[in-house]
């Protein structure tokens, strides 16, 4: 049996990457790969049964994974950027909410039966869409840069509201059998332990983050540790608190003063793979394929009230009085795909109410992935054509994604900027990202090729990447990370400085190797090169290049020593690399006049 164990965590550690490799090359919500896998093994083939084999173990593997979860959205819940991000994101994670939630309730009640508890708990576990479903989405659809916006951000923030209404729900479930006092007390000691645990634990790690009392290496692995004690502490101290006490611990440390929680957030992208992705997989292989076609056509009418009704009543309801028109309106109103959230505590909360003899219970983990599978496929596979119908689509990206926010970065930033064109910078160096928003430039801190960064950077309007950092070693996966995302030609970096032939160490050959489009702004051109031009104060100059006025006559203006860097024509970017043309008349040149370049009048 152990070896069986051990073979079968190895199996779903193999299968969970490959359904996320599938998902990301075929641009697609993982989520469809796993689920796909999960019931392919689970009830198609017989293969495996996460009940059998895992036997006591399986409750344990799902909790924490649940825990982690929750835990992981809490820490993207900060406040200020609620509304930060615009008054409809504000009004679907509260109005909205509480729209879908009412709605679902009462379908789920009348429709399948659910006495009125079930019913509240089923639509509260439904209400949350998620990034992990969202993000790839949109990248395949490209609407306009609002709407995009719209849902990215409602996918976040709604995630761990979402989570700490089905838990407060649930956690009332499970005590109202008791008498009503009992049932009070019973929930007023929950709270209590839940939102004291959570409070108290946030804030001392919060204390232990911002005084630096963890050497930086342990910092993640520390905050996990914790969160997990503070799970089961909490569950020890009052049943069932474990999960509101890691919410409220993941909320506190996100609107913590003083507390920088984004290389924290890192420790996700391995358990996405590794645990995450395995645990949906356990889930969907655990489903009963006849309890799923026991919902017969009341599933699907229940599909169709989420999809067709909820979702536009909650979009119109909150979109009324806003500049969205009402093409953006039916656009949102179609796009709301359930995620991992909804899977993972719908499963969780399904053992534990059937070990209690809750009637229905069996039935909300069907019904759960019924919605999760409706929505994504139905959505994925029609929100393009719905997007083109309603022309909302945001056309031609012509911004730019800048690695690499040295001081040239800021000052090409700024000049396009000026010129309306849409840039964002991103870098690993907090100093850098300082200076560039004393510019009010746009900007990620962190590794742009992240889990997080795919999640939360905003890429509306970006449709080119240029690599211009120092770091080395970051720059062939920065490149190959976009090349996959927007496609080679639309990927540009700085040549190395190095020579790349056979006496070169293996290190700079794939430095110089991993582009084609390596040498941008010219073959001579470097980081150092430009730093150091910029360091003996180079200026960025935008010049029009007119029939009286031609490339020529710019190059005996300014010398051999200028460097064109990129030219705007028409409302199009076009980005200077070696081989280019030469450029003609009716464009205007953004170029690098070094300070002693020479300059006839």
């Amino acid at each position: 049996m152990l070896e069986q164990i051990t073979a079968m965590l190895a199996l779903l550690g193999v299968l969970s990457l490959f359904c996320q490799w599938l998902g990301w090359r075929l641009r697609l919500p993982a989520i469809l790969p796993l689920l796909l896998c999960g019931l392919l093994l689970g009830p198609m083939l017989d293969f495996l049964d996460p009940d059998v084999i895992f036997g006591d173990l399986l409750f344990p593997i799902i909790s924490l994974g649940v825990a982690v979860i929750l835990f992981e959205g809490a820490l993207t819940l900060n406040f200020k950027e609620i509304s930060e991000h615009g008054g409809m994101v504000t009004r679907l994670v509260t109005l909205g909410t509480l729209i879908t939630w009412a709605c679902i309730s009462v379908a789920t009640h009348y429709l399948l039966g659910f006495d009125a508890l079930m019913a509240i708990l089923f639509g509260a576990l439904v209400v949350v869409t998620g990034p992990t479903v969202i993000v790839p989405m949109l990248r395949s659809v490209r609407p306009k840069t609002e709407l995009a916006s719209i849902l990215r951000w409602e996918g976040i923030i709604i995630d761990p509201i979402g989570a700490i209404l089905a838990v407060l729900v649930f956690e009332y479930i499970v005590v109202a059998a008791e008498p009503t006092t009992h049932v009070l007390y019973a929930l007023a000691t929950m709270l209590s332990a839940g939102l004291g645990l959570g409070v108290i634990s946030g804030y001392l790690v919060g204390l232990m983050l911002r005084n630096n009392l963890l050497p930086h290496y342990l910092r993640n692995t520390a905050v996990l540790t914790l969160m997990l004690a503070v799970f089961v502490g909490s569950n020890m101290l009052q049943e069932e608190a474990g999960l509101l006490s890691v919410t409220v611990m993941g909320i506190w440390l996100a609107n913590m003063k003083g507390v920088e929680i984004s290389d924290i957030l890192e420790f996700k992208e391995t358990l996405t793979v590794l645990l995450i992705s395995a645990l949906f997989i356990l889930l969907a292989a655990r489903l009963n394929a006849d309890a799923l076609l026991s919902l017969g056509w009341q599933g699907l009418a229940l599909l169709a009230v989420v999809m067709l009704v909820a979702r536009p009543l909650s979009i119109w309801c909150c979109g009324a009085g806003t500049s969205l028109s009402s093409a953006d309106k039916w656009f949102l109103s179609w796009v709301a795909p359930r995620g991992i959230v909804a899977a993972a505590i719908s499963s969780l909360f399904a053992i534990k109410l059937e070990s209690e003899g809750v009637a229905g219970a069996e039935l909300i983990v069907p019904l759960v992935f019924l919605i999760i599978i409706g929505t994504v496929v139905v959505q994925s596979l029609t929100a393009g054509q719905w997007a083109k119908r309603l022309g909302v689509t945001g056309g031609s990206s012509q911004g730019l994604l800048i690695f690499g926010a040295s001081q040239f970065s800021r000052a090409l930033a700024k000049t396009l900027m000026s010129k309306g064109v849409t840039v964002l910078l991103a870098d690993n160096n907090w100093d850098n990202i300082r200076l560039a928003r004393m510019d009010n430039i746009p900007v990620y801190f962190g590794h742009p090729a992240s889990e997080h960064a795919e999640n939360h950077m905003n890429m509306n309007g970006i449709g080119r990447v240029l690599v211009m950092s120092p770091y080395r070693q970051l720059n062939p996966l920065v490149s190959f990370y976009f090349q996959d995302v927007f496609g080679v030609s639309k990927v540009y970096g700085l040549n190395s400085g190095d020579s790349v032939n056979g006496s070169s160490s293996a290190r700079h050959q794939f430095s110089g190797a991993y582009l084609k489009r390596l040498c941008l702004f010219g073959e001579g051109v470097s980081y150092s090169k430009l730093a150091n031009l910029m360091a003996k104060g180079a200026t960025i100059k935008s010049t029009n290049l007119t029939e009286n006025f031609d490339h020529a006559m710019f190059v005996n203006k300014y010398g051999e020593t200028a460097i064109p860097l990129i030219y705007l024509q028409a409302g199009k970017v076009k980005v200077i690399s070696a081989g280019d043309a030469p450029l003609t008349h009716g464009v205007e040149l953004i170029s690098l006049i070094p300070f002693d370049a020479k300059v006839v009048s």
